[in-house]
């Protein structure tokens, strides 16, 4: 009878507890963003100059350039050559035509007298390879298979 009564319990109390899930939490949805507004990416127009000279390192160079709404580019720069001359670059650039250079020199090319030049330092003297005289032959000595009886 006392397990019929302590069966009784053990039945009473599964009841008794709950056998469901709780509840899942109530659904928020994230707040909406509207999109930002329509950026306007059309090029802005600029317009550039810059120079250089210096006596001391002969560096002599100067450039512009101006864009308009529609992206096109007019420029030209000028740069002092080593040979003595000067390059002239004059430029335009959009997005029909591609990138259209007219490039003039000034003045003549002076390069210095090479004669009587001296290298500071000596080559290592390089000397002819050894011939090649391969090892002579000499075949392996013979050893007999292990024989397994």
């Amino acid at each position: 009878m006392k397990i019929f009564l302590n069966l009784g319990v053990l039945v009473a109390g599964a009841i008794a507890a709950p056998q469901y899930a709780p509840a899942p939490a109530p659904y928020h949805p994230a707040p909406h963003h509207p999109a930002p507004a329509y950026k306007d990416e059309s090029p802005a127009p600029y317009s550039f100059e810059y120079g250089v000279h210096d006596d001391y390192s002969k560096a002599a160079f100067n450039a512009a350039e101006t864009s308009d709404i529609n992206g096109a580019v007019t420029g030209s720069y000028s740069v002092a050559l080593p040979d003595g001359r000067t390059q002239h670059v004059h430029y335009t650039a959009d997005h029909y035509n591609g990138y259209i250079a007219d490039v003039s020199y000034e003045g003549t090319a002076v390069y210095p007298d090479v004669h009587g030049y001296a290298p500071a330092h000596h080559a290592p003297a390089h000397h002819a390879p050894a011939p090649y005289a391969p090892a002579p032959y000499a075949p392996a000595a013979y050893v007999p298979a292990p024989t397994y009886g």
